[in-house]
């Protein structure tokens, strides 16, 4: 360790080297130390030579894109490591097959074989971290690759003094005190807050947010449409775009967890459907108003009380069918309106242009989305390119499909994005006989008795908003995302309360943390790598992520300025959002165990993949486990299908808790350990990382 950091210190740094090949690559280091005065010029031939005959012999490269070329000899009197970055990475035989992007070449004189070993395992070790690889990749000097070797240090060190870890996230530990976790949520956060915005100077956070935009503003015109249609038309696309854009701005700069994207969700909606059906078209945004209020309150109390330590009693059971459920809704949305569009148009043999097309759309726009996103682990073209093509894959699909239906435009007529004409209130139904509204809810024009009446509703809205905020975070939070910044469970559920007292006000929609989204948002902004498992199948991790505030900024602006650019809207194929939407759905289900585990049940027992869970556990273990998951998710997703029961829906949520302890009774606390693990275990991180 002492040779690399007296390496780093000293400057025996090459970053960004033009070098097609390990020649080049040697004779600019052995160049490097010549002028230095570390090396002989008359000695530069004879060592070069014998690393190139060492490489000959075997390939040096050790995976991890790393490669530890040496030479010990008479003619060199002091041992010397040297760092080289390489501009483009050039094939090694590496045994995980990736090409070297890094080289450490050691040299010394004979008799040193003892310190290259050393110093052989200390690369090792520290190219397999995650996080000094992404630094050693990004650095723009010495001095920062030498910070990031200080900080590797500091965290592989043992402390043995050191109180071990709690069990419980510091962000969920009960203080006692009235407002506690608040004050600590807001210390821990704003100590970042510049830095929130300085890491958002990043090409991420442009693709980040262009992507993000149309991937937030099609369910706000959607929801916000469906919830016109559910609400008589007193509260439509209009109030879901106007919410979306000036919470969604509010949030971003006062918010504890950037990342968190806020919008409708399905809960909601049809929770609100329910309210409106309750009370009628004449009083249902005085209702809606005051429920609104005593939903916020609830919410400001449950912050300052630190409910959401309740949280720490959630588990990995229970995280993954709520994602699981909030990916399937968007992946089914997307196939139910294609659906729709062939049951509405295929009998007439004059119209098979639109559904056909219309399917073409959606699938080119997903299967373009996943091919480029994808692209950077191609062996063409640049490695710029690649990243570009890869951040950028879904715009670019959206780009392409929606420039397909442009040209097709006068033979076909595909529906479009059902966009409001003015910014103005919806107007309510015709039927309804009641004028149109202000922006502004009265609250005195409910009678007296419907302010009090609507604690009970409000009691479950405040139950399911406090869930879907939480879980939403806690999946967003998870050690697999690789976050370091912290999480602001308690401020943000007072953040989340204050906009619902504000939205309810001017019967705007109730907005809160949308998973599908916020993990979108946490992916688009992530630098993943392939991990090559001992059983050889790859798996994607996230070993980075540009953790700002600038893009969720930036994504609801520009859905703020889209209110102004409504007739353009107009022109945007359904067909392509739905395709957006697959794309989400799917890519969100990316790292949830629960679907790795149900897939178990197809495939050849003698295939399994080797993880950690099908090491330790039994198989009939597993798929009882996997079984009773799944029977949770069905009756969710039933339970939110149906109308009438769907208010209780907050509540099954939250049974899931007891259900999960109840699996104590049918499963051994060692096999629970296995399968319900928040984190992977330490020792897959012993598989290549490509």
């Amino acid at each position: 360790m002492q040779l690399i950091q007296e390496a780093f210190n000293q400057e025996n740094v090459l970053l960004d080297l033009p070098a097609d090949d390990l020649n080049n690559v040697f004779a600019s280091v052995l160049s490097f130390l010549s002028e230095q005065g570390k090396l002989r010029p008359e000695d530069q031939a004879t060592i070069r030579t014998a690393l190139l005959q060492r490489e000959q012999e075997v390939s040096t490269a050790i995976g991890h894109a790393v490669a530890v070329p040496h030479a010990y000899m008479e003619q060199i009197a002091e041992p010397a490591i040297v760092f080289v970055r390489l501009s483009r990475p050039i094939n090694l035989g590496a045994p995980d097959g990736i090409p070297t992007r890094f080289v450490f070449v050691l040299l010394g004189p004979k008799g040193h074989s003892a310190e290259h070993l050393d110093s052989l395992t200390t690369i090792a070790r520290l190219m397999s971290d995650d996080e000094f690889r992404y630094a050693a990749r990004k650095s723009a000097s010495h001095a920062d690759l030498a910070s990031a070797l200080d900080d590797f240090v500091r965290r592989t060190t043992p402390q043995p003094e050191a109180p071990p870890a709690p069990d419980t996230p510091e962000e969920l530990q009960f203080s006692g005190r009235f407002g506690g976790g608040i004050i600590a949520d807001v210390k821990r956060r704003l100590r970042c807050y510049k830095q929130d915005f300085v890491d958002g100077m990043n090409p991420k956070t442009l693709s980040a947010t262009i992507f993000l935009f149309f991937a937030c503003l099609a369910p706000a015109v959607t929801f916000g449409g469906i919830m016109g249609d559910a609400t008589g038309g007193q509260i439509g696309a209009v109030e879901m775009l106007v919410a979306s854009a000036v919470c969604g701005v509010i949030y971003a700069l006062i918010g504890g967890q950037p990342l968190i994207i806020l919008g409708g969700i399905g809960p909601l909606l049809v929770f609100t459907q329910i309210l409106y059906d309750l009370c009628g078209a004449e009083h249902f945004l005085s209702a809606y108003l005051w429920v609104g209020l005593w939903t916020a309150g609830f919410l400001i109390v449950m912050a300052f009380t630190e409910a959401s330590c309740l949280m720490r009693f959630f588990t990995r059971f229970t995280d993954d069918i709520f994602a699981a459920l909030m990916s399937l809704i968007f992946i089914i949305q997307a196939v139910h309106a294609i659906y729709l569009i062939f049951e509405r148009d295929f009998a007439d043999p004059t119209k098979h242009d639109i559904p056909l097309l219309s399917l073409i759309l959606a699938l080119g726009t997903f299967q373009v989305a996943i091919m480029l996103s994808q692209f950077r682990r191609s062996r063409y073209l640049s490695s710029s390119l690649r990243l570009f093509l890869s951040d950028f894959g879904p715009t670019i699909s959206m780009a392409s499909m929606a420039i397909v239906a442009i040209l097709a435009r006068d033979y076909v007529q595909l529906d479009t994005l059902d966009a409001p004409d003015t910014v103005r209130p919806t107007f309510p139904a015709a039927e309804s006989g009641l004028p149109p509204r202000d922006w502004l809810i009265d609250p005195f024009a409910a009678p007296m008795w419907m302010r009090f009446a609507a604690i009970l509703p409000a009691g479950l809205a405040a139950v399911l908003v406090y869930l879907s905020q939480n879980i939403t975070v806690r999946l967003v939070n998870s050690p697999e995302n690789k976050l370091h910044k912290g999480a602001a469970y308690h401020y943000d559920l007072l953040v989340v309360g204050l906009m619902i007292a504000g939205c309810s006000l001017f019967g705007l929609p109730w907005l809160v943390a949308a998973t599908v989204r916020s993990l979108a948002h946490v992916r688009a902004l992530a630098d993943t790598e392939d991990k090559v498992l001992s059983s050889g199948d790859t798996q994607e991790q996230i070993i980075h992520v540009c953790e700002t505030r600038v893009s969720g900024l930036l994504i609801h602006i520009l859905i703020g300025l889209s209110l102004l650019a409504l007739p353009l809207l107009q022109l945007t194929p359904k067909a392509v959002l739905y395709g957006l939407f697959l794309y989400m759905g799917v890519v969100s289900i990316r790292g949830n165990q629960f679907f790795e585990r149900l897939c178990l049940l197809l495939m050849d027992k003698d295939l399994y993949p080797q993880t950690h869970y099908i090491r330790r556990t039994p198989v009939n273990v597993i798929h009882k486990f996997t079984l009773i998951q799944l029977a949770a998710l069905v009756t969710l997703w039933f339970i939110n299908l149906m109308p009438k029961v769907g208010i209780c829906f907050p509540l099954l949520i939250a049974l899931l808790v007891p259900l999960r302890f109840l699996l104590n009774r049918f499963f051994s606390e060692e096999d629970l350990a296995v399968l319900d693990a928040r984190e992977q275990p330490a020792e897959e991180s012993n598989d290549w990382a490509v």
